[in-house]
C-alpha cells in the first residue's frame, strides 16, 4: 500500500490515541477530534477511510445523538465507522447504533487487536478506495460539461463533451497543457503535481483554453480528487460560463497553489489594447449601445464596429462578450463606476 489511508480518531483518551498513532502511523494519516460534533466537521473535509469513535470518552446521553450524520452523508457512506465502548455497554450500543456502525469493539481487547482490525479492514476491502472512481466513470459521458480524468498533467480519459469541444488528434499521451493557453507550461505542470500530492481535495482557477479551429476561450476550471487513495488521479470539469460552482465549499479544502500556477502564466497578456479600444470596452461594460458610444467618443458607428472586430480577433474570441471577459480577467482594462 503506497498511499497512506485516512484515519480519524474521535476520543479524549490521550493514552489510547498515542498507542493507536504509534501502531498505525506507517499506514495512515491520522487526525484527531475531541467530540463527535467536531469529528463530523473534520470527516466532511478529510473523507476518511476509517472513523474510530471512542464512546468511553463520552458518557453523556446526548454525546452520540448525531452519530447518524456519519452515514447520512453520501460522501462518508463508504467510510468504515468503528465504535469503541465498554464491555457492559456493547449490547446497548449494538441495539441502538447497529444499523449505523460497521463494527463494535470493547475496552477489554488490547490496542494491538484494535489496530490489527483496522489494518485488515483496509487491505481486505479494496472497493473502499475504488468506490468514488467507479461511481464517476459510470456517469462520465452523462455530464454535459467537458470533463477529463487526469493523472497529474496526463489525460487518462475524456468525456464526449470534451471531444466535441477540443481538438483531439491523438488517442494517447495527451497532456492537459496541450489545451491550456499558458506561457510557462512547466509551472502549471508543477502546480498540478503539487495538488495531486497535497492534502487538498479540490481546486478552482480561470484560464484560457484552446478549442477546435484554434479558437481561445476563457473558462472556469474545477479540479477534484475522487479519493485520497488514488495517488495522482483527479478530475477536471470545465465551465465556459464561469458561473457555476460544482463542488460544495464545505466538503474538502481548496488548493491555492493551482490557481497561482495558472494565473501567473495565462497567455494573451503580451499585448495591450489601444486607448480607443479600452474606451470602447469600458463603455460596453457600462451598457452603452453602438450609437451611444458614437455620441460619447465622437466617432462613427462604422469605426466602432471595426474596433469591435479587431478586439475579437486579437483576443481570439468568438464574441465581443468573450473578449470583454478575457480583458477583465487578464487586467487589460480598468472598469470604473458608471
Amino acid at each position: 500500500m503506497n498511499e497512506k489511508k485516512q484515519l480519524l480518531l474521535i476520543s479524549t483518551n490521550n493514552r489510547l490515541i498515542g498507542e493507536i498513532k504509534e501502531a498505525l502511523s506507517l499506514q495512515f494519516e491520522i487526525s484527531e477530534a475531541t467530540s463527535v460534533h467536531t469529528g463530523y466537521s473534520m470527516a466532511t473535509n478529510l473523507l476518511p477511510d476509517i472513523i474510530f469513535i471512542d464512546k468511553t470518552s463520552f458518557n453523556a446521553p446526548d454525546d452520540l445523538k448525531n452519530l447518524a450524520n456519519f452515514k447520512s452523508t453520501h460522501f462518508l457512506i463508504r467510510s468504515w465507522l468503528l465504535i469503541y465502548t465498554g464491555e457492559q455497554e456493547k449490547q446497548d450500543v449494538e441495539s441502538q447504533f447497529g444499523h449505523i456502525v460497521d463494527d463494535v469493539l470493547t475496552d477489554n481487547v488490547s490496542t494491538n487487536v484494535i489496530c490489527e482490525r483496522i489494518i485488515n479492514r483496509i487491505y481486505i476491502n479494496s472497493s473502499l478506495s475504488n468506490y468514488w472512481k467507479d461511481c464517476f466513470m459510470g456517469m462520465f459521458n452523462l455530464v454535459a460539461k467537458p470533463v477529463v480524468l487526469l493523472e497529474r498533467n496526463s489525460i487518462l480519459a475524456m468525456n464526449d463533451a470534451f471531444k466535441k469541444t477540443f481538438k483531439v488528434e491523438a488517442s494517447k499521451d495527451m497532456k492537459l497543457t496541450d489545451f491550456v493557453n499558458v506561457e510557462n507550461k512547466a509551472k502549471v505542470q508543477a502546480g498540478l503535481r503539487n495538488f495531486s500530492r497535497g492534502k487538498h481535495l479540490k481546486a478552482f482557477t480561470r484560464t484560457s483554453l484552446i478549442l477546435k479551429n484554434d479558437k481561445v476561450r476563457e473558462a472556469k476550471v474545477n479540479f477534484s480528487k475522487l479519493n485520497k487513495g488514488f495517488g495522482d488521479q483527479f478530475i477536471m470539469i470545465i465551465d465556459f460560463s464561469g458561473e457555476e460552482v460544482f463542488f460544495n465549499e464545505e466538503i474538502g479544502t481548496a488548493s491555492p497553489g493551482v490557481q497561482e500556477s495558472f494565473n501567473d502564466n495565462s497567455a494573451g497578456c503580451d499585448f495591450s489594447f489601444t486607448k480607443r479600444e479600452k474606451e470602447i470596452i469600458e463603455l460596453l461594460c457600462k451598457g452603452y449601445k453602438t450609437k451611444e458610444i458614437s455620441s460619447a467618443l465622437f466617432i462613427s458607428p462604422k469605426t466602432i464596429e471595426k474596433h469591435r472586430s479587431n478586439i475579437i480577433k486579437r483576443t481570439k474570441s468568438e464574441t465581443i462578450l468573450e473578449s470583454i471577459i478575457y480583458a477583465i480577467n487578464h487586467n487589460l482594462v480598468e472598469i470604473g463606476a458608471s
